[in-house]
């Protein structure tokens, strides 16, 4: 590798052909597509295209993403778009972060049957914070949340959990009063740890009692009812982690860290060190078991791709999801309502709706600006470096003595 620092699409490109030899009955067409897409990425043989600055002329060939979502160089872009739509639906309130995380004992279950269990994860979480949060006794209103689903730790291993992102109050059942939570407390992360264990376990039981779990290889006992009853036990007697993290300070800071969870792959480039003549990986990790220490792991490329391959979702599952008066049916006349129970803006039906808190948006400009279209030129800074031209593959091919940007 010289004295560049390796990519994933590295590792992928020197030793996915042999790792595939080894393991061709174990990885699915999904895993194959992200092996493919990620080896192509920013290479001649997706094409290219030419930018052009509107101010000084200035042009730059550059070959073409992948648009992959497990690719680590692909997600800048759409994380800004996102986040830009995102800024929007924030509130001027305390934020609180809300972790749901499944017992060890359901990861084999759940690598054969990850869009089965994962939509379990989102139904059962998701239900927990709405039904606690509803009850009198707790906060007595309809909440609103952004979930987004995470499948590994830092050290690639399989880890499913979701990352809920709260506004601290809800809507009071008449809907005439925003009611807030107590200062710095959300909701009790026992009675939601209780309910959530509950909620996925009977929804594993109709799973299973529907025919729809896949049960092969060291699942196989399961298929008796008598094991099956006696696994459910087993994780009825567990403890399940419901973690509630301290609130943000604030809308700016929720926009920074969503920047950061959003659109995450199971390892960023920056994380990985060196790749070796002799196949081995090595990558920083944070050790969360031991005060967060800063280690170095090392990998033989062919288990740092089987830990990578972990992560690939199943085609065209939603990862980020949005649940009550922040889901995508009635977000906007719920948002403009609790606007006017808050005073951000006044409570007619026909208030803006797309506006979000002048706090929130010049904190975290540089992460909300588009990167395609509306890149600023290298040379004179202006923005507007805009596609003036595409090229096929084989056009870019024949195009001599051009510089081509790849980064």
């Amino acid at each position: 590798m010289g004295s560049r620092r390796p990519e994933a699409a590295d590792v992928l490109r020197e030793h996915s052909a042999e790792f595939l030899k080894r393991q061709r009955r174990s990885v699915g067409q999904d895993e194959r597509r992200v092996i493919r897409d990620l080896i192509r990425c920013r290479t001649p043989e997706l094409g290219g295209h030419k930018r052009r600055c509107g101010k000084c002329g200035h042009e730059k060939i550059s070959y073409n993403s992948c648009r992959n979502r497990h690719c680590p160089k692909c997600q800048a872009s759409a994380r800004a778009e996102w986040l830009e739509k995102e800024a929007a639906h924030l509130l001027d309130v305390e934020y609180f972060h809300v972790v749901f995380t499944i017992p060890r004992e359901l990861n084999p279950l759940a690598l054969s049957n990850k869009r089965a269990l994962y939509g379990a994860l989102f139904a059962a979480s998701s239900q927990t914070l709405k039904t606690i949060a509803r009850d009198p006794k707790h906060l007595g209103a309809e909440i609103g949340f952004l979930s987004v689903l995470h499948t590994w730790g830092q050290n690639l291993q399989f880890h499913p959990h979701v990352h809920c992102v709260v506004p601290g109050g809800g809507i009071s059942p008449d809907g005439s009063r925003w009611v807030a939570c107590r200062k710095r407390f959300f909701l009790p992360v026992r009675v939601l740890s209780r309910l959530f264990r509950r909620r996925f376990t009977e929804r594993l039981d109709v799973l299973y009692a529907s025919g729809k779990l896949r049960l092969e290889g060291p699942l196989a006992h399961l298929k008796n009812p008598a094991a099956w009853a006696a696994f459910l036990q087993c994780l009825r007697k567990k403890d399940w982690v419901v973690y509630s993290k301290p609130p943000f300070g604030g809308p700016a800071h929720v926009l920074k860290y969503l920047a950061r969870y959003t659109h995450r792959v199971a390892i960023s480039n920056r994380r990985l060190l060196s790749l070796s003549d002799d196949g081995q990986v090595s990558f920083r990790w944070k050790d969360y078991a031991n005060g967060n220490r800063k280690r170095v792991m090392t990998l033989d490329a062919g288990e740092f791709i089987r830990r990578f391959l972990l992560h690939v979702l199943p085609r065209g599952f939603v990862r980020i999801r949005h649940y009550g008066f922040l889901s995508n049916r009635s977000r906007s006349e719920k948002l403009a309502r609790i606007r006017g129970l808050l005073g951000d803006l006044p409570a007619e039906e026909d208030a803006p709706t797309t506006a979000s808190p002048r706090v929130i948006i010049e904190p975290v400009e540089c992460l909300t600006t588009k990167t395609h279209d509306t890149q600023p030129c290298p040379r004179c800074g202006t923005k507007g470096f805009a596609i003036v031209e595409r090229f096929s593959a084989p056009a870019l091919q024949e195009l001599e003595a051009v510089s081509v940007d790849t980064s």
